[in-house]
């Protein structure tokens, strides 16, 4: 019989000493890490609250900290004619301390934006922007704020993602950075609109770590899926702390036709008319804190809805031009069969109104389904998972289940949005039907290429529509990615809008679409637009091209099928209804062009050279090339330290922190999450080691 009495084994009883010992400097070394594990988490959480509202969250070089100085304001100036707006943003610097600063801020243009001028204001100087090779500006930049110049940087690091630095700010000073940019407005459905993004909303950052830049100003570290994760993820202010970053906005509105309608969906505004086709617009209240995205709408008069308009202007003897035109509404015909994919996004993200914005776009949705259609729900936060297991037929019983099922859902965790994707797109052709995902998501993620990428890689015969939530969704991402997904985005920013926004789209989904569209430039003209390729189009959408042309004779020609039917028109390149910046929108439109090729197998070092030639000429900010500019005197004494400062940003509008910031896992970006989870799973480990091994002692 075996011997069970400890005592009367000697190796057993060494053996637990031994354990005994080495669990116990495992457990106080586990804890310990736990502990600064905790207080690092907490101290992570009550960073972004330290400082009077609105601050610069100053930080030594050496990690020490520094007092803090405000961001003032941003001021915005829109002047609108026809289908193209000129913007004009003021970022105003104020150090309040008696120390000389660096002040860094990440912060939101629209998607469309060619930022093609930037000047730093110093007192009454003004020292203009050059645009130069990323790097190139980068050690401009950095050789001037070791010399104590004043100089600032700006960098593109999505296209609606910029960084602006500037460097030695003294001590009570104000210094301004002045940037503008052209782009072309949104029209759709009847109604023309303009958006400016007024925060950078915090981003979900999927991969493992990698070694933290030895300048880390973000809340996440670099990772292996998005090694420039610090870049786009600025401090975020708890709520309690009070808004930060005023902006003021004007727009000086020239529609060129009679106006019916002037509104703003998101926030109060005062409207000047000051004739049938002018207005002037202001904020109502002075100044609103950067936590939503601001839109203006308007809309002509039913008499004068556009069909064509071409804008030209000659630039070093080259004439750029910007066409639209409105294909005529398709005559409602036989209704094809569906089969449509349903995805909502349920992550931390979307707490609050979000999540209640999406859940009622969805119910609408699913009860709109016609018999005959057959539909799925996908849900996803750090993982995905599917409602039915394939596609079902559309019946009260599955619609009643679907819409339960959806009520039931809470926000919370991660935004993993591959999984999702390939769960939605999973290269099946609808066996017949008409197949299209609805992606319902405030697209908070750092991974975009990948996404791209992978939509590309399995939409199949596919469309996907992208439905942005929120106050401040990832434009970038939610546009792209239908663009690839040969769909539409619509945006929903409040709950008041989701019926008529969802009966839009549905009016899309269900209508015929303008497909093989293609554009003929008259015999002996030498052009290039973009796109190169015109997406398809749905009803209410007009074709939108951007030209570059040597001269301006004959007439451009288009031409594309809708229900099996041929459709054309023409348009006289003489008539020419003045415009300006025209050329940098063109440049704008072959740049994306040209970074979209990367993803079709375009080698990038052959890619960044065209581009950095391209936005050089055109004075461009682009993925490759940053606009630097240096005031030539010295500001800074060579003895004076200099401070660098992170601008935190607020939290958008109707997000919950806790549900962001707050809740485990967060994805695998924060080192702090990591140390705790690692040193319970090595404590765990320990612990069953040393049991398995004391079995085969005894």
């Amino acid at each position: 019989m075996k011997n069970t009495n400890p005592a009367a084994n000697p190796r057993l009883v060494a053996f637990d000493l031994i354990a005994c010992v080495a669990l116990a400097a495992s457990v106080a070394l586990a804890t310990a890490i736990i502990l600064i594990a905790t207080v690092l988490l907490l101290a992570g959480r009550a960073e972004a609250a330290e400082g009077p509202a609105g601050t610069l969250l100053l930080k030594r070089l050496d990690g020490g900290h520094a007092p803090s100085a405000p961001l003032l304001s941003t001021d915005v100036t829109f002047r609108v004619s026809g289908m193209v707006a000129r913007a004009r943003v003021v970022q105003t610097f104020h150090n309040a301390s008696a120390d000389w600063v660096e002040g860094v801020y990440v912060f939101p243009l629209p998607e469309n934006a060619a930022v093609d001028r930037l000047q730093l204001r110093v007192g009454e100087r003004l020292i203009e922007g050059e645009v130069r090779e990323r790097s190139a500006a980068r050690r401009t930049y950095e050789q001037a704020r070791a010399n104590g110049q004043r100089a600032t940087l700006m960098d593109q690091e999505r296209p609606n993602i910029f960084t602006t630095r500037v460097a030695n700010i003294g001590p009570r000073e104000l210094v301004a950075v002045e940037l503008e940019y052209q782009q072309t407005l949104r029209y759709d459905n009847g109604r023309y609109s303009i958006r400016f993004p007024m925060v950078v909303a915090p981003r979900y950052i999927p991969g493992s770590l990698k070694v933290s830049a030895p300048e880390q100003l973000g809340w996440s570290p670099n990772t292996d899926q998005v090694p420039d994760a610090a870049r786009i993820t600025p401090p975020v202010l708890r709520p309690e702390a009070g808004p930060a970053n005023p902006v003021t906005i004007r727009v000086e509105l020239d529609a060129g036709v009679p106006i019916y309608q002037v509104a703003s969906p998101y926030h109060r505004v005062d409207v000047r008319h000051v004739s049938e086709s002018k207005r002037q617009v202001e904020l109502a209240d002075g100044s609103v804190p950067a936590n939503r995205d601001f839109e203006l709408t308007w809309v002509p008069q039913s008499t004068h809805a556009p069909q064509v308009a071409w804008f030209t202007e000659q630039k070093e003897g080259r004439h750029y031009g910007l066409l639209m035109v409105l294909p005529p509404a398709a005559a409602p015909g036989a209704r094809l069969a569906r089969e449509v994919v349903f995805v909502l996004d349920t992550s931390g993200s979307m707490a609050g109104a979000s999540i209640r914005q999406a859940k009622g776009a969805l119910e609408m949705a699913l009860a709109r389904l016609a018999p005959g259609d057959r539909f799925n729900v996908i849900e996803f936060n750090s993982s995905a998972q599917m409602l039915f297991a394939d596609a079902q037929p559309v019946n009260p019983r599955n619609v009643r289940r679907a819409i339960d099922w959806v009520q039931s859902l809470q926000a919370r965790g991660g935004t993993e949005m591959a999984a999702a994707l390939r769960l939605a797109l999973d290269g099946s052709d609808g066996a017949g039907r008409v197949r299209q995902v609805v992606f319902l998501t405030d697209g908070a993620v750092g991974n975009e290429e990948a996404l791209f990428r992978l939509i590309r890689e399995r939409l199949g015969d596919t469309r996907l529509f992208t439905v942005g939530i929120g106050s401040a969704p990832n434009s970038h991402f939610m546009t792209k990615a239908a663009e690839i997904g040969r769909g539409t985005f619509t945006y929903i920013g409040r709950i008041e809008e989701v019926q008529a926004k969802m009966a839009a789209l549905f009016a899309k989904l269900e209508s015929p679409v303008m497909k093989s569209l293609e554009v003929h430039w008259p015999a002996g003209v030498r052009a290039e637009s973009w796109p190169a390729r015109i997406p398809d189009l749905y009803a209410g959408e007009p074709v939108v091209i951007a030209a570059a042309l040597d001269r301006l004779e004959g007439e451009v020609r288009l031409s594309g099928t809708r229900d099996q039917r041929t459709w054309e028109a023409s348009v006289p390149l003489a008539l020419n209804s003045g415009g300006a910046g025209m050329g940098s929108l063109w440049a704008r439109g072959k740049v994306e062009s040209l970074i979209d090729s990367i993803r079709e197998g375009s080698p990038e070092d052959e890619v960044r050279t065209q581009v950095i030639e391209l936005a050089t000429a055109h004075r461009l900010v682009t993925k490759y090339t940053s606009f630097v500019a240096v005031d030539k005197t010295p500001a800074r004494p060579s003895h004076a330290h200099l401070k660098l400062a992170a601008v935190p940003t607020n939290l958008p509008d109707g997000w919950e922190y806790d549900k962001v910031f707050g809740e485990l896992p967060q994805g695998s970006t924060d080192s702090r999450h990591a140390m705790l989870t690692g040193a319970f799973m090595l404590l765990l480990a320990l612990v069953m080691l040393l049991a398995s091994r004391r079995r085969r002692f005894a």
